[in-house]
């Protein structure tokens, strides 16, 4: 009975230091993958059609990691959660951006991500119980879709009922317009000709005008020095005639303050009496106008006969 107990506990004892290593083995790898790995959020504001867990992540096109789950976010279902999981040694910085790819036109999605400036700081969670979210850009598909989505509203708009009708009453008027130039095309080749003929009429006026004008320019320089001439000689003239009225000027001073003076004080009656006169001749004229016969022979002018 002795030996087949002993066989009981030391099978007992080999069980549970099995179980205990299993579990320490467990610990340890669990602690060691803890250590190796790193995880974020990144949430994304579009579908992520292709993208499922287990997905790759990679940084500038090499993969540091995986998509460990995928969910909604629960404040806003158009939002979409991925839990990364990534290597503990990917410089993940505050500036670092995720976007969906694709492998190809119509590949496997995965998640990509970019920037990271040296010297930005690390991504880090602000306490040990959240998890860092990485910010994230609008993905090539989605900036497509957008911006397919604005020329369709454009065309839309170009293409309303109202711009239909104008164009189409654009286009009837272009036709009768090329219809009435098509009826009138003898008149237009007959302009046409009138133009060219005209033109070739005013070419041959312009040369002759400018013959005539190279020849008055001609003639006036070779004229030139000898009015030069002729203007120096006049002004040496004007000079010297200047000069003796101002030598005249500067003899006669004396005469001509005396005339100023004592020859226009007497000049005020003189001419009151010729005023005098003046009135008295136009008083004598107007009488001989009126009676020169009278006037003449001192005898009134005769009246006439009332019957």
């Amino acid at each position: 009975m002795e030996t087949r107990a002993n066989y009981v506990l030391i099978g007992a004892f080999t069980l549970l230091a099995a179980a205990f290593l299993l579990l320490f083995g467990l610990w340890a790898a669990k602690y060691t993958s803890s250590k190796d790995w790193r995880y974020y959020n990144v949430v994304f504001n579009e579908a992520v059609t292709g993208l499922t867990e287990g997905g790759s992540v990679q940084y500038n096109g090499i993969s540091v990691g995986t998509v460990d789950t995928l969910s909604l976010a629960p404040d806003d279902p158009r939002k979409v959660i991925a839990h990364v999981k990534l290597r503990a040694t990917t410089p993940v910085k505050v500036d670092t951006r995720a976007k969906l790819s694709f492998t190809g036109l119509t590949g496997t999605a995965f998640i990509q991500l970019t920037g990271g400036s040296p010297n930005a700081k690390s991504l880090v969670p602000d306490n040990s119980d959240t998890v860092p979210t990485i910010l994230t850009e609008a993905s090539a598909l989605q900036n497509i879709a957008e911006t397919a989505n604005k020329l369709v509203a454009r065309l839309d708009k170009v293409l309303s009922d109202d711009n239909i009708r104008n164009i189409t009453q654009t286009l009837d008027n272009i036709e009768n317009a090329t219809g009435v130039l098509a009826d009138q095309r003898q008149d237009i080749g007959a302009l046409i000709t009138n133009a060219r003929i005209s033109s070739e009429k005013l070419a041959a006026t312009l040369d002759t005008t400018n013959g005539a004008i190279a020849d008055v320019d001609r003639e006036l320089v070779q004229k030139l020095p000898q009015l030069i001439a002729k203007l120096d000689s006049t002004l040496d003239r004007l000079d010297n005639a200047a000069g003796s009225a101002d030598k005249l000027l500067s003899e006669n001073r004396g005469a001509i303050n005396s005339f100023t003076q004592d020859g226009l004080s007497q000049l005020g009656p003189t001419m009151e009496e010729l005023r005098g006169l003046v009135r008295d001749l136009r008083k004598i004229s107007s009488r001989f106008e009126d009676n020169p016969a009278g006037y003449v022979l001192g005898r009134q002018k005769p009246k006439e006969f009332e019957p």
